[in-house]
């Protein structure tokens, strides 16, 4: 996809003035050592249901007890993302071994789908299309795949760029899914009818976008993981535009969320503790910088829950945690 024309913006200092009210943060440790919690979803009964990528398990948080309830998955799943879907049901990806499951939570019983190419060894973010469809990317394998539920087909798609590294993945208002490629300075999309992917080329060679946000006007937002930039790209009109976030070159921006109000949340994993950062996009300008209680480690993934305006998350310090949005 040719690009018409690259706007840059440095921006470390647009940060707004009288806006540096930090949000409401809190964390819940999670009571499974080590194991990597990760990728919250809130369910329609208020449960925060997670992952445990080195613990092999799914497991949910009831906030207002603050009881866990877990269950267990085959040893080598290390599951890494995971959505609940419009219906109720659970899915998470098994990143270790090659599969999409869905968990019964009445059970504890999952079902697996298992990739059709071995070479698609790691599954690694989901996301529910309106009709039902998961759509998901495979990092290491440098797929784009599409799981139908009903049927149990599994179709997938090599990513053109060897090593490109599908990561992150949101869908347009059209239903059309976008994706990091943070293997490369590229973004990609995808036809949901002919299955063919485009690849759009960020306007600076060593880019390296992680994950991915949509706001409501269609354009693409992205945190350059490797020079510390937030990104925006406008489909229609093939521009693309940066800020260089608060932290700097170092700030390694991973996690993302876009709210009901369209201002793109970021987390800088660079700096001790982590910081969650918010971005107004009708001001350009920065706000809410807010550094993680539990210092964060890594926080990979976010997701925004519109009925209570939170952002859920989970930590490399084994905590999941809640950012109350003002």
């Amino acid at each position: 996809m040719r690009t018409k024309i690259f706007v840059f913006a440095l921006a470390a200092a647009s940060i707004a003035a009288g806006a540096y009210k930090e949000l409401e943060i809190r964390e819940w440790p999670v009571p499974y050592a080590g194991s990597r919690p990760r990728d919250p979803y809130v369910d329609a009964q208020g449960r925060v249901w997670f992952v445990g990528q080195q613990g092999n398990y799914v497991a949910y948080l009831e906030p207002a007890s603050g009881q866990f309830r877990r269950y267990e998955l085959e040893a080598g799943a290390f599951p890494h993302n995971l959505i609940v879907t419009r219906n109720g049901s659970i899915w998470y990806t098994g990143n270790g071994n090659g599969h999409i499951g869905r968990l019964d939570p009445a059970t504890g019983q999952v079902r697996r789908y298992p990739m059709p190419d071995a070479a698609a060894r790691d599954p690694h973010t989901l996301v529910e299309a309106a009709n039902g469809d998961l759509w998901f990317t495979v990092q290491g394998g440098n797929f784009v795949g599409r799981l139908n539920p009903t049927s149990g087909e599994v179709r997938l798609v090599a990513a053109p760029t060897r090593g490109s590294r599908p990561y992150g993945i949101v869908l347009d208002a059209r239903g059309r899914p976008w994706f990091n490629l943070f293997g490369t300075n590229k973004l990609g999309t995808i036809d949901p009818a002919t299955m063919q992917i485009t690849e759009v080329t960020l306007p600076r060679e060593a880019a390296r976008d992680r994950r991915i946000g949509m706001t409501s006007d269609g354009k693409v937002w992205y945190g350059d993981y490797a020079g510390g930039y937030l990104g925006r790209y406008d489909p229609a009109t093939r521009q693309f535009k940066e800020w260089e976030l608060p932290g700097g070159a170092d700030s390694r921006p991973y996690a993302m969320a876009v709210d009901d109000r369209d201002n793109v949340w970021v987390v800088e994993t660079g700096s001790n503790p982590n910081r969650f950062v918010g971005f107004d996009p009708k001001t350009e300008q920065f706000f809410g910088i807010t550094p993680i209680p539990s210092g964060g480690d890594v926080v990979r993934h976010m997701y925004f829950h519109r009925p209570t305006r939170e952002i859920w998350f989970g930590t490399d310090a084994n905590t999941i945690g809640r950012a109350k949005l003002p």
